[in-house]
């Protein structure tokens, strides 16, 4: 009797482990948008897009005009940004783990392709 009690606590005790170990790497794994820098290219523009710790984005040139700004949110494994500039509507791509300096290619939820480099976070304001 003794063995198999001590045998059921070192199964609840592994499988408690095991799922706490399962947890701690989802979250580690999970795509984090907020605090990010982009770079790529639309329409023959380099531009630069930052998303704050709010989720709240800017997209401007590398020259420094501003493109677009609005709202950005993570909706499962898809980075969606609904812009505040215009009618377009949400639009979600989808992403993966990158470092910094290095790229992918993400697909819009309309189907468009675009290749972006992650930078290392640099916080940008509104134009005055």
């Amino acid at each position: 009797m003794r063995s198999t009690i001590c045998l059921t606590a070192a199964l609840a005790l592994c499988a408690t482990s095991a799922l706490a170990h399962t947890k701690a790497a989802a979250k580690s794994a999970a795509f984090q948008l907020n605090e990010t820098t982009w770079t790529f290219v639309d329409k023959k523009t380099k531009v630069r897009e930052s998303i704050d710790g709010d989720g709240n984005y800017i997209l401007q040139s590398v020259a420094g005009k501003h493109l677009d700004h609005g709202t950005a949110v993570m909706k499962g494994h898809k980075a969606c940004f609904t812009s505040a500039m215009t009618k377009e509507g949400e639009v979600c791509w989808t992403t993966g783990p990158v470092k910094i300096r290095h790229s992918m290619v993400t697909t819009s939820s309309k189907g468009r392709k675009l290749r972006v480099t992650r930078a290392a976070y640099v916080s940008m304001s509104m134009p005055k």
